[in-house]
């Protein structure tokens, strides 16, 4: 049996309990995806639109997948744990370049080529954590400021104010290991809990602004 990889403040054991809360709070990110499918069941186009239905199903993955490495901690479950996020990531930056900046393909295809090299190898250098939530951090801010201050786009608002709760989610699960003697429970917890109401409102940001850029020429 492989032995339990012991990242976060609040493992107290190898068993599959060994983490109670960061297990139970990814709960959070399943209630997101419940939620963006009753939704979608008042939203035609959007219920229509692959992409938006890919985003949905990421997130209930993300939740499963964390789920998995919370409980059995191996190198399987990190596999399973960091590939929903990385997907998500990936495909959110698209619909974002394509459906709300308006680039033309080539650029929306350059952007995505940046972030998925980003993705890939700064983890070799920084570790899965600093890079690929950095990125994800600075695409957010990104796009967020661009649309919201260079085009006055409905939809920059929202991801700003999503990337503002990222930021401080992303500030809890750093500070987790650093605060276990005065709080063993750790804080990677509110990590979950805050990370998916960033997808949900990410998602549903795009639900009502992205779906009618899907057609786009």
């Amino acid at each position: 049996m492989d032995r339990a990889i012991d990242l976060y403040c609040e493992r107290v054991g190898p068993g599959l309990w060994g983490e109670p809360l960061n297990a139970v709070t990814n709960l959070a990110f399943i209630l997101a995806g419940v939620l963006l499918v009753a939704a979608l069941r008042r939203d035609d186009a959007a219920r229509r639109d692959p992409a938006i239905l890919a985003l949905v199903a990421l997130i209930l993955l993300v939740g499963i997948g964390s789920g998995l490495f919370h409980t059995f901690a191996t190198a399987w479950a990190v596999m399973a744990d960091v590939i929903p996020v990385a997907l998500f990531i990936l495909l959110y930056m698209y619909l974002a370049l394509y459906r709300l900046v308006a680039l033309p393909l080539w650029g929306v295809l350059a952007g995505v080529a940046i972030v998925l090299v980003l993705v890939a190898v700064m983890p070799l250098v920084f570790g899965f954590s600093a890079s690929t939530y950095g990125v994800a951090l600075v695409t957010m801010l990104g796009v967020g400021g661009f649309l919201h201050f260079g085009r006055r786009h409905p939809a920059g608002r929202p991801i700003l104010a999503a990337a503002g709760v990222f930021a401080l989610s992303l500030a809890f699960r750093t500070a987790d290991l650093r605060l276990c003697a005065a709080l063993p429970v750790g804080t990677h917890f509110l990590w979950h809990m805050m990370n998916a109401v960033v997808l949900y409102n990410l998602t549903r940001t795009m639900m009502a602004e992205g779906v009618r850029g899907a057609a786009r020429a």
